[in-house]
């Protein structure tokens, strides 16, 4: 489920960045999450939403706090990157690029939690790597070339910034008994789309405002519809990955299967091209998230 939403999200995503400036539509998104999540924030203060909810944000000093601010920067870097990339590429590009993050992730378990790879897991690698330059030579039929487009980097650098959230959030979700923090998983989510908000006006007044008449902004009600599929997608995520089995390279597998919804958007409603090669690269990189499907069990 929260794959699929994810993919209605990077679609909305799209579609909110046709000719429009980036930061505003970024800070309006994380303006519309702290909405939602605010009223579940004082609602759970004052003891109305009881601690059985599902919808029940938990309290934390400090001690909560740092972790998630650092959260919110990793995040926010990611979508930064992934936004302006976005605008300038077609979605049948960008979504199999962001399709590879669980070949990353699995990759930043082995170097930092010290797992090792089977050969299915490797087989996995090695197709995800194939498929990435396959795609690079579909993107050059659009005048995309991978080695030097500053816009393929932009995606790149939030794909590896997505990857280490994803860790990351393994290490914020799981118990001190099993080696991290324990934090509530509402909590999580709730307060880092608000220090988000706050880090977003800043840049808003520094960055854009000055600039405003030559990056010009324009309102798009799916803009609305961006902050609402990534509430429920990120509530989804949070909430499989606070069970006691979870595990983070599966999750993330199965959560970049979005690329099949976003994919069809950009097939159906941009109208983009070259879709029959696409194809065939999106389906190697489905096939690669089998392969450390079958390794991870």
């Amino acid at each position: 489920m929260s794959a699929t939403l994810l993919g209605f999200y990077d679609s909305f995503k799209k579609k909110s960045l046709k000719d429009n400036a980036v930061i505003p539509v970024l800070f309006i998104n994380t303006v519309i999450c702290s909405l939602i999540f605010l009223p579940l924030i004082v609602l759970s203060a004052t003891g109305t939403l009881p601690s059985s909810c599902p919808f029940h944000v938990g309290g934390g000093g400090w001690e909560m706090h740092r972790y998630v601010i650092l959260k919110s920067v990793i995040v926010l870097s990611s979508w930064l990157a992934g936004y302006i990339g976005m605008k300038h590429l077609p979605l049948t590009i960008v979504g199999p690029i962001n399709a590879t993050r669980p070949v990353m992730v699995l990759i930043g378990a082995l170097l930092v939690y010290g797992e090792r790879l089977n050969a299915w897991q490797w087989a996995g690698v090695a197709v995800a790597a194939a498929s990435f330059f396959l795609l690079s030579r579909s993107g050059k039929k659009e005048g995309i070339n991978f080695a030097h487009d500053k816009w393929i980097g932009c995606i790149v650098l939030a794909a590896i910034l997505g990857a280490v959230s994803g860790l990351y959030d393994k290490y914020l979700m799981a118990s001190p008994s099993d080696g991290g923090v324990g934090l509530d998983r509402m909590a999580v989510q709730s307060w880092y789309n608000i220090y988000q908000s706050a880090m977003m006006l800043l840049m808003l007044a520094i960055i854009w405002f000055p600039r405003r008449k030559a990056d010009r902004f324009h309102w798009s009600w799916s803009i609305i519809g961006i902050s609402i599929f990534l509430s429920a997608a990120d509530f989804l995520y949070f909430y499989a990955l606070s069970l006691p089995s979870a595990m983070i390279s599966i999750i993330s597998m199965v959560r970049r299967s979005s690329v099949l919804v976003s994919f069809l958007f950009g097939a159906i409603f941009f109208h983009e091209r070259n879709l029959k090669g696409k194809a065939i690269d999106l389906s190697l990189v489905l096939l690669s998230m089998v392969l450390l499907f079958i390794g991870s069990k």
